[in-house]
């Protein structure tokens, strides 16, 4: 796939104004304490995977609107001390799958919980294991369309709050370091955890790649690909709802949540990317940090001058660019990178002698 997109020297400042609704904090405050108002753990079932060095649990928590969501909880098997965790969210039209397809962190020393996407996990991988009772707002059959001309509809308003409850839940399961919890994804399940990391104050880190719902805007106009392609698909039949659908996806905008985040963020992009342009991630890369991070460096002004000198240092945020990739952006070798940044961010042991 031939480069499509901004050259990587107008990327790399590429910082666009995007349309915030008034009420955005609001809409979302709102939503979230709705759907925290009890404990977030449902049950927490042992599980037998076959896996010797793992522990796994089948948990179900509570997500939008107190619904139960679905989610595997994994332990190194033998570590009885509370281990930080990470929060992964799975890509576009995938479900959680099986226990033993994502182990990866896990088997780096992690506690790890991998939500199910709600009405999602026909699309690709083995399956998914939560309803969404709601998928029959108006809108096409992807989630991407679900409920495209009203907010309040949205599939994505439902996909956002389970993924910050999953937050929740992870740190109320036992053996989990609460103050050292991170947010993974890609693809789809990398503008979850970038939502996240804007919704979620205390966040100790994300990992977003090839985030989708980043510039969407822009990303209508690059691209065709699913799923993208689903929402102007949508609009080429039903002539009109341009409006009712922008606004609708102006409260979904990653940038927007990207500006309220402040922990520290590793991020990565394939510049071929037809699926997510790199545009998009640039833009929330570029902008993020700059809003939540300054209003919680105020609020740490008025308790203490010397957590003020702390907070005035940038936020720590890095990105990696694969010129020759598409929509899986450096793959392993990108992994890799995750591996040793979080280790150090999180302070814990590195993952290996050498690094990438």
């Amino acid at each position: 796939m031939p480069a499509f997109d901004l050259p990587l020297k107008e990327l790399e400042h590429h910082r666009p104004e995007v349309e915030e609704p008034a009420d955005f904090d609001e809409f979302w405050l709102s939503t979230l304490k709705e759907a925290g108002q009890t404990d977030p753990v449902v049950s927490a079932r042992p599980v037998t995977t076959g896996l010797r060095l793992t522990e796994t649990w089948d948990v179900t928590f509570r997500g939008f609107a107190g619904e139960p969501v679905r989610a595997w909880f994994s332990r190194p098997a033998g570590v009885p001390e509370p281990l930080p965790a990470v929060v992964e969210y799975a890509g576009y039209g995938r479900g959680r799958g099986l226990p033993h397809e994502r182990l990866t962190w896990v088997n780096a020393g992690y506690a790890h919980l991998l939500m199910d996407n709600r009405g999602q996990g026909d699309q690709y991988g083995c399956g998914g294991d939560t309803p969404d009772p709601h998928a029959s707002a108006p809108g096409g059959p992807g989630p991407a369309v679900r409920g495209l001309l009203d907010p309040r509809d949205h599939h994505y308003r439902r996909l956002i709050t389970d993924a910050v409850r999953a937050v929740a839940a992870v740190r109320a399961l036992a053996g989990v370091d609460a103050s050292r919890t991170a947010a993974v994804g890609n693809s789809q399940g990398g503008g979850l955890a970038l939502a996240v990391a804007g919704l979620v104050p205390d966040l100790a880190a994300v990992l977003v790649t090839a985030p989708f719902l980043c510039g969407i805007r822009r990303a209508l106009d690059l691209t065709d690909a699913a799923p993208y392609g689903e929402i102007t698909a949508y609009l080429s039949v039903h002539r009109g709802a341009e409006r009712a659908a922008y606004r609708t996806l102006s409260y979904l905008e990653g940038v927007s949540f990207a500006r309220r985040a402040r922990a520290p963020a590793h991020f990565g992009v394939g510049l071929r990317d037809t699926v997510c342009p790199p545009s998009g991630a640039y833009a929330a890369f570029n902008r993020y940090g700059e809003s939540g991070g300054a209003a919680h460096r105020e609020e740490v002004a008025r308790a203490s001058v010397r957590e003020e000198r702390v907070w005035r240092e940038p936020i720590r945020k890095e990105i990696h660019a694969y010129p020759y990739n598409g929509h899986e952006g450096g793959d392993a070798v990108h992994v890799r990178r995750q591996l040793d940044w979080l280790a150090d961010v999180l302070g814990v042991p590195d993952v290996s002698s050498e690094r990438a």
